[in-house]
């Protein structure tokens, strides 16, 4: 018996040392990449998965801005983050300026950069708000404003010597060894032992150049001297910013890869009008069928943004298509602190905040949900057939958002959607209206559930828009009012009744009152409310973060629409689609390479154009622009109808062009859906008018601009359900392109000169 006792036990013994060996080591990090690049919780091997924003109040522009102000920074890193944490991020990188931490050997200053920084990162931490850190940017840091004599190796070398030059390379080890062998003064760990950093992306947007050979040897160095502090977590590196050296990237030794997206290029210095969600329908990443040694590797996008665009509708399909892509961690670029948002000086480009962009900020929120609970790797297919994903919905029209899952219901404007379950609900997020709530005021609320009959409602301030946030920033300019004022709030949740009372809790609020009908005046604040007669539940949380009232706002405030842009007054019979001497149009360039201009000139006194300049156009490139033309033509269809009953008909383009005997023009018109229908015009040299028939234009594919960042990304689209017959009322933009593959000789020299286009 004990020989069987004996035996059995060290059959158990090796099976259960079995199993350990076919777990990942032991290890205090949070997770881990598998052999199959995959990134999982050490704990229990579940895929893991981040989502949330980039944030700058320690460094450059964001600190200088606040400081000016006279901001106390800790406050205001307090107040962002417990709004990061009310929109339910669990993500945070920013690219550190190492130029305002270091020296030119490559030393780490303890000064009050990293002093802000260490803090940012103690009150993530205490919101259990993961973080990637990027410890080198090699950017100056001015913008928007001059960059200041900083003593950092990046600024003293130059971006450009940082990836080849020896010494700047040692600077960097000496750099990083210091900088994770640092220990942050709030947590009292190195940022190798904090296990709320996960990961390093090891620089922002390196400039290679040279041998490909020298490329993965500096990765490498770089990566050691991380790891040399005792560092075991993930080591990302950045692969997109320069494509052609990926196969270089790749060969390196790391954990995984980082990308960015901006699908809507950068710095419009204006709201961007139209339909951009065929922009974010697809993800591409071609590494994965060029480069075996991509495979395997984890997958993060380190920055992205719909830059220039305040549709909200845009977040959510952009996680979608980041999961189908395969990335397991997102963070946008960059979230505006709450005491400079009123000016969006930052990052003009960008414009995101709870109290600022409350419906953008739902968005996001809900687009957290998703890049979380969407599986990787599967599609929803193309547009518009991916606007309703697992629960989620898009919708460019009505500037929409929405998430309806067994617990949460959270849209970004008003919507007739319904949750599933209404009972079930145990978190409400929105700005506007829905049946649960109609609310007449404009900013956010959150409606979190203490107890059966009982909720934490929490309101924020309304908000005025007063100018185009996206036009150049200037500081003492706001582009967003804050007002504090009693609005309407009707709630219809089951159990709370139509009289349930009202109580509020953050600090020096102490309204109280009973709804009528289920209605309430209420102010921004926090508050429980409670079914009549139900016993109090647990203390809900008083926190509650908002800015002070805007002291004056202008009378002549812009449109409450999300998404403006500048309308022309046409007359009946015709409308001017594109006038060079006025419009500011989107232009294409063959792959951001040299040699391609457009200008506006004068040939004669009373005739203004615009050219498109072409030199040594290669391959299949293209080029052209874009303009929005929606409103122009809603205009023309208004008046005509009334003064004739009939739809315009015909295009009229006039143009000219020099390099060949003629220039096959292609022209677009693109419908709300992103549908083209063209058709193609040849350009003698002289110039003179062309007449095109409305019905003539074929559907196909249309251009995707702004171009899209990073350039592999696709720059055409057609949509999945494609409509044959083009309707007037549904075009918003024009695209006037030439085709290199499509001229009768390649263009090397030639210009294109556009007078006017118009419908008649």
């Amino acid at each position: 018996m004990r020989m069987m006792l004996m035996t059995i036990l060290a059959l158990l013994s090796a099976d259960l040392m079995a199993q350990i060996n076919s777990l990942p080591p032991a290890s205090t990090n949070l997770v881990y990449v598998d052999k199959e690049g995959v990134m999982r919780y050490t704990a229990d091997n579940s895929e893991a998965s981040f989502f949330g924003v980039n944030y700058t109040t320690p460094f450059a522009h964001a600190y200088r801005a606040q400081k000016a102000k006279g901001v106390n920074l800790e406050q205001a890193i307090r107040n962002d983050v417990y709004h990061l944490s009310r929109l339910g991020l669990n993500a945070f990188r920013v690219h550190v300026w190492d130029t305002e931490i270091s020296d030119t050997a490559g030393n780490l200053l303890q000064n009050e950069h990293l002093r802000l920084f260490d803090f940012l990162l103690a009150e993530l931490k205490k919101r259990s708000i993961k973080t990637i850190v990027t410890p080198i940017a090699f950017w100056g840091n001015g913008y928007p404003d001059r960059d200041e004599p900083t003593p950092g190796f990046s600024r003293y070398y130059g971006r450009g010597k940082l990836t080849t030059n020896d010494t700047a390379i040692a600077a960097q080890e000496n750099y990083l060894r210091q900088f994770f062998s640092h220990v942050n003064p709030y947590t009292k760990l190195s940022y190798e032992a904090d296990k709320d950093i996960i990961a390093v992306e090891l620089n922002n947007e390196p400039a290679h150049s040279g041998p490909k050979a020298g490329v993965t040897a500096y990765i490498n160095r770089l990566a050691a001297a991380v790891r040399s502090t005792g560092w075991s977590k993930p080591v990302f590196y950045n692969i997109a910013q320069g494509p052609w050296y990926a196969d270089a990237v790749a060969a390196a030794n790391i954990d995984g890869f980082s990308f960015q997206w901006y699908p809507t290029g950068l710095v419009g210095n204006r709201i961007l009008p139209g339909n951009s969600l065929p922009a974010v329908d697809k993800y591409r990443i071609p590494f994965r069928d060029t480069i075996p040694a991509f495979a395997n590797r984890a997958l993060m996008v380190y920055e992205f943004d719909a830059a220039d665009v305040m549709n909200p509708s845009m977040y959510p399909a952009m996680a979608r298509s980041f999961r189908e892509a395969g990335f397991q961690w997102a963070t946008q670029f960059a979230y505006d602190p709450m005491a400079i948002a009123d000016v969006n000086t930052e990052y003009q480009t960008h414009y995101l905040n709870l109290a600022y962009t409350p419906h953008k900020a739902i968005a996001l929120m809900i687009a957290a949900e998703a890049f979380r609970h969407l599986p990787r790797n599967k599609s929803w297919g193309v547009y518009p057939t991916d606007t309703a994903f697992d629960g989620f919905h898009v919708d460019y029209e009505k500037e929409l958002s929405v998430m309806a899952s067994q617990d949460k219901f959270y849209y970004s404007n008003n919507t007739s959607l319904k949750p599933a379950d209404a009972a079930a609900l145990q978190h409400i997020a929105g700005a506007g209206n829905s049946v649960l709530v109609r609310y007449s005021g404009t900013g956010a609320y959150f409606l979190d559930r203490m107890a059966p009959d009982e909720w934490r409602l929490e309101v924020m301030p309304d908000v005025i828009r007063l100018r185009d946030p996206f036009g150049r920033p200037e500081t003492g300019k706001p582009v967003t009012a804050i007002s504090w004022q009693s609005k309407s709030m009707s709630v219809n949740l089951p159990g709370l009744g139509t009289d349930f009372s009202v109580q509020g809790i953050n600090t020096g609020n102490k309204y109280s009152a009973n709804a009528v009908k289920g209605t309430i005046s209420i102010q921004p604040g926090v508050y429980v409310i409670r079914r009549k007669g139900a016993p109090a539940g647990i203390q809900p949380s008083q926190e509650f973060v908002a800015p002070e009232a805007t002291a004056a706002i202008s009378t002549n405030a812009g449109s409450s629409s999300l998404s403006d842009d500048h309308t022309e007054i046409v007359t009946p019979a015709t409308a001017i689609l594109f006038n060079p001497a006025t419009d500011r149009m989107i232009t294409v360039t063959p792959q951001y390479r040299k040699g391609f201009s457009t200008t506006h000139f004068d040939r004669e006194p009373s005739a203004e154009a615009f050219r498109l300049s072409i030199k040594n156009m290669e391959g299949d490139e293209l080029m052209g622009f874009q303009q929005f033309i929606g409103n122009n033509i809603q205009s023309l269809l208004v008046v005509d109808r009334k003064a004739t009953g009939d739809e315009p008909d015909t295009l009229a383009v006039t143009a000219s062009g020099t390099g060949a005997d003629q220039l096959l023009l292609r022209l677009t018109l693109v419908d709300n859906q992103g549908q083209g229908y063209a058709a193609e015009v040849p350009i003698g040299k002289d110039r003179r008018t062309y007449f095109i028939p409305v019905n003539t234009l074929l559907p196909g594919p249309a251009l995707l601009l702004p171009r899209p960042f990073p350039g592999f990304q696709p720059l055409q689209f057609s949509p999945a359900i494609s409509q044959p017959k083009l309707q007037l009322r549904n075009i918003e933009k024009l695209q006037v392109s030439l085709d290199n593959n499509r001229q009768p000789v390649k263009l090397t020299d030639a210009t294109l000169d556009i007078y006017q286009i118009s419908l008649h």
